[in-house]
């Protein structure tokens, strides 16, 4: 017992050593030592927009920098309690405890160092639509609708819905939510996709099996400072009457507003705030994450060419199987990780698929 302990206690101290290293502790340290001391100066609360961002980086280095710190105290706990051990064997207890709490910190820390692209650490604006198969693929959009929700709750992030809108008699037509919390976009870019769902249909008559389709688009909620070329000049915008819940006035009044912009033709509606200018601020900001996805991609595709690259034409792409009959399994047809757990995974049990795409890809 005592053998295998030292042994853990040495890999233990490598993946410490090594997370030191691909977390850029000493980086952060000395960026967080910067923003408080910006913070701290007269005036900073001047520009609350800019505050507020400068505030949230500083919670997520010092989130980041805790950690850490929690790992290598647990470390030392454990070659205490190791030590202690020789003389009474009550301490090798002690000592397993540390090192195994100590390799589940280690493994949440890893998943967080994938997280280092510009918005990943961010939050997020997930939107579902449904694809082919009619009322079919209502109901999916508002099964997703539901497991991504019950997800976020899961993981302890902040769900706000910004646009319900239902279907004819069945499921959602569309839902818009924005997620607020610790590396939520970087996390849901696994869900970017079209998701199939294979299932005996609930509103055929014969009892057929039915696939359906519903997409998903993940985009993240741009910073402040983020410059997109944004013309209001370009937006048309129409308010009208909400069809969702929102509250007691929010059926009875022009309060839903949807946007087009005219160069593009892209049209965000937001409707479930009970204030016309709340759903116009919601949905100013999720035009803004569009067109700035589009830049991106017009980026992306003018690289590739240069390149002389092969780009799908298609937007986005089959990612994951929900197969509900003739036999019960997810299946992600990117990382292979599947599960016979369906009702698990669509209450939102998503770790398994979403951590283990991210792991796939930087295995990549």
């Amino acid at each position: 017992m005592a053998e295998r302990t030292e042994r853990d206690l040495e890999e233990a101290a490598g993946r410490v050593d090594a997370a030191r290293g691909y977390l850029h502790i000493d980086d952060k340290r000395a960026e967080l030592s910067r923003l408080d001391e910006e913070s701290a100066k007269p005036g900073f609360w001047d520009d609350a927009a800019h505050a507020q961002s400068v505030s949230k980086q500083a919670s997520v280095l010092r989130d980041t920098i805790a950690e850490y710190e929690e790992a290598a105290a647990l470390l030392d706990d454990a070659r205490a309690a190791l030590d202690l051990a020789a003389e009474d064997e009550a301490f090798a207890a002690e000592a397993d405890d540390a090192l195994a709490r100590l390799d589940g910190l280690l493994d949440a820390l890893e998943v967080s160092s994938w997280f280092s692209e510009r918005f990943d650490g961010g939050d997020a604006i997930l939107t579902v639509n449904p694809g082919s198969g009619g009322l079919e693929a209502q109901d999916w959009t508002d099964m997703l609708y539901r497991m991504y929700t019950r997800y976020a709750e899961k993981r302890g992030w902040k769900v706000t819905i910004l646009d319900v809108v239902p279907g004819e008699g069945i499921g959602l037509d569309k839902a818009t939510i924005q997620v607020e919390g610790r590396n939520a976009f970087g996390m849901l870019k696994s869900e970017n996709g079209v998701h199939r769902l294979v299932r005996i249909s609930p509103t055929d008559d014969k009892k057929r099996r039915h696939t359906t389709f519903a997409g998903v688009e993940v985009l993240p909620v741009l910073p402040d400072d983020i410059e997109v070329d944004l013309n209001p000049a370009d937006v048309r915008v129409d308010v009208y009457r909400s069809s969702g819940p929102g509250g007691q006035c929010v059926n009875t009044t022009d309060s839903a507003v949807r946007l087009t912009h005219l160069p593009t033709g892209i049209v965000v509606t937001c409707q479930n705030e009970k204030s016309q200018l709340q759903n116009k601020e919601a949905a100013f900001r999720v035009l803004k994450a569009k067109l700035y996805e589009l830049e991106e991609q017009k980026r992306a595709e003018e690289l590739a060419q240069l390149r002389g690259e092969r780009m799908d034409s298609t937007f986005g792409s089959q990612i994951r199987n929900y197969v509900l009959y003739p036999y019960q399994m997810v299946k992600d047809v990117r990382s292979g990780i599947e599960t016979g757990n369906v009702e698990a995974v669509l209450d939102g049990d998503l770790d398994e698929f979403v951590i283990g795409y991210h792991r796939w890809r930087v295995s990549q």
